[in-house]
Order: C-alpha cells, then structure tokens, then sequence
C-alpha cells in the first residue's frame, strides 16, 4: 500500500491567533491513489463508504444493523462507533481488509468527548478554565488514550453555543460566547489532530452539531430553532468557521431545522457555507439516525429524505440506512448523479487516506500502547489539574475556604460518595471501579490529620421516576431509606463535625443529551438537606455538582461559601480536596451568565441594549425594559469567578486614542496580586462598537489572557487591538469594521469593568 508525506502550511485564522498548523498531504499522489482504487469500485461499494451504522459496548440509540459482517464483506460499510478496544477493533478491520473484495479499510469513531478512560472535566466546566494549553492538552491526551485502544475518530468537539440552561447538552459545549468558543474549538482540534494525522497517535476531529443546535426552542432537545441569518452569523457560527479553519477533518449535522429545513438536507448550511464560504474540505457524517428523522420533519419518506441529504452535502449516514437502502434507486430515478455519490464516497476516502489507513489499517492496533498509554499517571495529573482550573468559586464571604486539614470534617448530600457520577456525561469510555468518590478522596487527603465521616442525608430528589430518568447508564444513586431516616442520619454525623461538606446538586446524567429540564433550582429533597445543615450553626462549605447553570438564589442568600465543581473527571474528587484544603487555589471563571430566574432565560451578556433601557443599579421603571417581579441582571456575571486571593485593576491605559483600519493600538492594565495566596488570574478585554449600521451589542469579549501572580507581585497585560476585532457581519451579511467611536473595558468579569473611549478612523 501506498505511503505519502505530509506537508505543513501556516493557516490564517480570522476570530484569534492561536498556533494551529494546516494539515495537508501530497494531493496528487492522493488523488492519483482514489482514483485508481474508485475506478475499480461498485456503485453498491461507493454507497458503503457512506454506510456508518453502529456496534460494540456502547449504543446510545435503538437502531441496529443486522447481519453486520456479512455487509463489511460485501463493502457496504465505510465505517463503525462505539466499538471499544485493540482486539474487537482488529477482528473487524480485518473482515474490511483481509475478506472484501477492494479491501479497504474501515474507519473507527467513538463519543470521545473530554476524555478516555482518563476523563477530563465536562466541556462546560473546562470552558471555564480559560486555559488554551489546558484545553488542548485535554484533547492530546484523548487522543492518545483513544488511539492507543483502536479509535482513530472523536465525535468531539461540540462548538454549540448555548445560551439556554434548560438545555441539557450544555454541559457539553463551552458556554454562551463565540470567541472564547472559537478559541476553545481551535485548541480542541489541533489537541485532537496535531500536526500530523498519520501518526497513530492523533485521532480525526468531528465539529459538532452544524448548526445552532445549543439554540433550540424551549431549552429542549431536539427542538426547533429558528434564527435571522445575521444572528447565526454574529453569534452562533463563530465556533463552527474557527473550527473548519483549523482543519478539522469533519463535521457532524445537527437535528434541528435551519431556516425551515432539517441541518441534514440544507443545502445552504452544509455546501455554501462550510464548504463554499469557510472552504471546507473535510466530510459529513449525520448525527444519530438525522436522515431518517426528516420524515418526522415532514421532509418525505426514506428514500426522499436520503436524496435530499446527500444533495445538500452530507457524506455518511449515521445508522438510519437511508444511503445504502435508497440510493441506487434514486440514482436509476434520476433523483441524485452518480457524480454526487462519487464526490461523498471521495471525502470518505480521502479522509482514512490521511490518516493513514491506506498505508497501514491496523496503525490504531498495538495492544502494547493500550496497555502502557491508557490512564496513565501523567495523563491523570493533567486531568486533576484542569479540574481544579474549571472550578468556580462563587462566593466565600466568610474566609471559610480553604479549609485547614484538621478536626472532625463531615462530608453530607447525595454527591458525596458516588463514583460513577463524578466524571460526568458523555463519558462513555471511563472506568467507574478506578475512580474515587468525593468521600473517599478526603478519606486519603485527611489520613492521619483530620477525622472524615459521611452521610447521605437525602435522594438526589424526591420523586424516584424523576431520579430514574436523569440516572441512567450506572450511575444510580438512588436509596430506598425514608427521606426521614436519612435526615437523621445526616444531622447525627453532622453534630460532632467542626466542619460540613455538603455535596448537592446535579446527578451527572441530569444534564447531557434529552436531559433537558424546566426547574434549574437544586431540588427541594436536598433544600431540606442544606437547611438542616445550615441550622445547626456550624460552618458549611456548599459543592454544587452541575452540568449547567444553576439557579442558586436561596443558596446564595443563606450560605456564605459555595463552590462549584461541574463535573470534573476521573480526578474530580481529589481536584475537588485540592482546591478545598487550598493544595490548589481556584481560578475558573463563569462561561456562561447564572441567572436569578428561569424566567430570564435567554440571559447572556453580550445582548444588544433596547430603546428604552433600564438605567443601570435601577429596577424597577415603568415603561422601561424590565420585570415585575426581577430584576435584570443575572446573579453571577459571565466571566465570574472568585479567588483566595484578591487581585487590583490600575492604570488601564491606551496607546492611542485613535486608530485607522491598517493600524492598530494597545491597551494596558496594571494587574496586581493583593492577598495572601499565589494564583491565577484571568484579565478579560471587551469591546463596544457605540454607533453601527446595525444594532450591536452592549459588550464583547475580544481578548483574555491568564496569568499566574505570586502574592505582591504586579504584571502590566497588554491586548492589541486591530481592525479584526472591531468587524462583525452587517445586514447584508458583510463582515466589516465601520469607523467610529468604540468603548473599551477591561476586568475580571463582564460587569467589574473600567472604560476607555477610542475612535476608528
């Protein structure tokens, strides 16, 4: 089989510099090669390159293929998920290259989605690290893990933004803004593909879900979206375009309609922009069973819907058997060309050509890797790390945190000693018996110094259906004792602590895929938890397990200290003791705006003002854009995050008051270390454009940088600003700058901010 060499090219990127290389190939040999290997294939062996249906351990869906063996002989299927480990893969890959008749490889894809069997934190929470290095190391060691147990293609990174709770997935995307989103897309791909996609050590991307999926109506999933073009520009697209232009050598379709018609089949989405507009070049796979869920959409029958996808650009059909079933009908119908199957079936191989499988099918196979590179102690102390950075520390008015490592710690609520809950959704590839609860890691960090007791004290809820369906795959915690009994428990071991943990929250399988919810408040079993806890007058530290944000208004009234931990990994729990007994201080910063109320929801930052805003500190105004009975403004800020430490602001200053299109200018602030901790800061810059030909928003995060501070010490951050930062797509969907005043402010979070004026010439 053939072998080629790669050739690297510097690629632009339009949204924020970051250090990711073009990956190429020697186009001609490779094109010269399927060529060759595409003149000698079937129609019916064109069409099974398409075919992806799925196997193996893990199944998030009801669909199956039957007689799975037989069709990998006959080449009717160009690739398989889901099937975990070295000698299942290679069983299978070796009735594709020893026993069909073209032999060509197959290609292997699993939900890896922040993390193997060493998981990361949940996407959300590592969104909230702000840490591009963290973030891309995160995606490497996927990589690696996966990889080295026969994975050469990650369902992941899911770019969604979302600025609805009640959507579940938002635990797997990166919060609520399109440039720290592009900036994480970026670093997750080029974490995933590095430089070189033959090396057996990286794994093929696939952006996820194109497009606005995190938009759906209603918070629920699956639902609806509908959106102007200049907000999907502007707003939801950002994470997508940055991604493509990484390299990212796919794409996965979402379920929703865009514009009236199903992601799958619209042509607009999947060929005049990713591929025309952005210059794509990489393949299309659909989401779980999308083209077959077009005829639920009223788009037509299977074999309608089939048509109509593949005209529209997606490739690889996602186990409905839309492509495999209807195509050569269509085709003898006059319904799709044989030049549109050919070019699907081309990117297919294109794709297994740069990674390598043409030269080598069984590069991803070598058991010694599996055995050596999987949940290593290297990859579990990157993991553990990340975790710490992804925790938000929202309030410690009372100086609680960090704890000292002493005395009688009880650690309370139905988080507290749950292994598989701590590494969250979408971890499908973890090794729950090789985790620690909460409780159990305390037990170690405190061996020998401190007393460390535990007690449930309630059910995650009270209704054990609703438990039921947001503890799903192992996870279930549920216990059959009286809310009563627990209680009781809880208080009797909570009576001789000096100091209480109370683990609450979330489950992890209550935020993800259809986990969507209406009620984002904690629920009222473990209210009655906390307020027993909170009766008995001792210091309580609330840990707040979520895949969303929460709606903690009662909780922020009543406690002084809460910190919340998402859902951080295989290493979450001694992540969650470092930053509690201060072996780590915690710097994650909100990716999303908290809010007060369900009912503000949609609430994001970066919204535009209205024409008759609320003065600002005031609530409530008649005739004013404001509610009854709420305020305006979301309870944590985006960008939001305390420390142990303190940090001062000074001297915000610009280079200039004025700047032309080819120039640029630099604003600088005196950051400086004020407490008693050494730590890391995150400076935040946004940007507001005062007067447009369209209405714009009321601030923009255009720039951030973490920085590391020993206590006393003072750093000046510097922020460029060009004209690219200043550009956003007008109403005719233009991507311009306009001259003009702009305000610039600078500080660690979206609402504590100091201003300055420029003007663009």
């Amino acid at each position: 089989m053939m072998k080629f060499k790669r050739m690297m090219a510097p690629l632009a990127l339009a949204l924020m510099a970051w250090p990711v290389a073009a990956q190429t190939v020697d186009n001609t040999k490779m094109n010269q090669y399927i060529d060759r290997l595409m003149s000698q294939m079937t129609l019916k062996e064109k069409i099974g390159q398409l075919n992806l249906p799925v196997t193996g351990d893990i199944v998030t869906g009801e669909a199956k293929s039957s007689d799975l063996a037989g069709k990998i002989r006959k080449g009717e299927v160009g690739g398989l998920f889901n099937l975990k480990g070295v000698d299942k893969i290679r069983e299978v890959q070796k009735l594709a290259v020893e026993q069909s008749r073209l032999h060509i490889p197959l290609i292997f894809g699993m939900d890896v989605i922040h993390g193997y069997e060493t998981v990361f934190p949940i996407p959300l929470a590592i969104s909230c690290s702000w840490d591009m290095a963290a973030v891309e190391r995160s995606a490497r060691v996927a990589a690696q893990e996966a990889s080295a147990d026969g994975i050469c293609w990650t369902f992941s990174p899911m770019v969604d933004i979302a600025r609805d709770p009640r959507w579940g997935r938002m635990s797997e995307g990166n919060g609520e803004d399109p440039y720290l989103g592009s900036a994480i897309a970026r670093a997750m791909v080029h974490g995933y593909q590095g430089d070189d996609l033959a090396l057996n050590n990286t794994v093929m991307a696939c952006v996820k879900h194109f497009a606005l999926y995190g938009a759906a109506e209603a918070g629920r999933d699956y639902n609806t979206v509908d959106m102007s073009r200049w907000r999907m520009f502007n707003y939801y697209f950002p994470p997508y375009e940055a991604a493509a232009k990484a390299g990212a050598g796919s794409f996965m379709t979402s379920f929703n309609v865009v514009d009236g018609i199903p992601a799958t089949g619209n042509k607009w989405l999947l060929t005049d922009v990713l591929r025309k507009l952005w210059g794509w070049d990489g393949f299309v796979v659909t989401d779980y069973t999308a083209i077959a869920e077009m005829t639920a959409h009223g788009m037509g029958d299977l074999q309608t819907v089939s048509a109509l996808a593949l005209n529209a650009g997606t490739d690889m059909d996602m186990v409905a058997d839309g492509f495999i079933g209807t195509l050569e009908k269509s085709l003898r119908e006059g319904k799709v060309s044989e030049q549109t199957i050919n070019q699907a079936c081309r990117r297919i191989l294109e794709a297994k050509y740069k990674l390598g499988l043409f030269d080598d099918p069984y590069r991803y196979l070598n058991a010694k890797r599996a055995k050596k590179e999987i949940y290593t102690a290297a990859n579990r102390a990157d993991a553990r790390r990340l975790a710490t950075e992804s925790f938000v520390l929202l309030k410690n008015d009372a100086r609680l945190l960090p704890l000292k490592k002493q005395g009688r710690v009880a650690v309370i609520g139905p988080l507290g000693h749950t292994r598989a809950n701590m590494p969250g959704t979408w971890s499908v590839a973890a090794a729950f018996d090789k985790y620690k609860s909460l409780y159990e890691a305390m037990q170690q960090k405190l061996s020998g110094v401190a007393t460390v007791t535990y007690a449930k004290g309630s059910n995650v809820v009270d209704d054990a259906q609703l438990e039921a369906n947001g503890s799903m795959f192992g996870r279930e915690i549920r216990d059959n004792r009286s809310a009563e009994e627990m209680l009781d428990e809880a208080m009797n071991v909570a009576r001789h602590a000096d100091v209480i943990i109370a683990a609450v929250g979330e489950t992890s399988e209550m935020s993800g895929e259809c986990s969507s919810r209406s009620d984002l408040t904690i629920p009222e079993a473990q209210k009655r938890l906390l307020t027993a806890l909170k009766s008995l007058g001792k210091p309580v530290v609330l840990v707040n397990f979520s895949g969303r944000a929460t709606v903690m208004n009662w909780e922020t009234a009543h406690f002084s200290t809460i910190l919340n931990v998402w859902f951080g990994g295989s290493e979450a729990a001694d992540a969650i003791c470092d930053v509690l007994f201060g072996d780590a201080v915690p710097s994650g910063k909100l990716s999303f705006s908290m809010p007060k109320s369900v009912g503000q929801i949609p609430l994001f930052y970066n919204h535009l003002n209205t024409g008759r805003p609320l003065e600002q500190g005031k609530w409530f105004q008649k005739f004013r854009s404001n509610y009854l009975d709420i305020d305006n403004e979301p309870l944590y800020p985006f960008g939001y995050g305390l420390s142990y430490t303190t940090f001062s602001y000074d001297h915000l200053r610009l280079s200039a008051n004025k700047m032309d299109r080819r120039g640029k200018l630099v604003a600088s602030v005196d950051v400086t270390n004020t407490g008693e901790y050494d730590a890391d800061e995150i400076v935040q810059l946004y940007i507001r454009d005062m007067v447009g030909s369209v209405s714009r928003p009321v601030k923009e995060l255009k720039g951030f940088e973490r920085i590391h501070l020993q206590k006393g010490e003072t750093k000046t951050v510097h922020f460029t600003i060009d004209e690219e930062k200043l550009k956003f797509y007008n109403s005719d969907l233009q991507y311009v700058s306009e001259p003009g005043e702009f305000q610039l402010m600078v500080g660690p979070n979206s609402r504590d901010v100091q201003t300055l004026s420029f003007v663009l010439e």
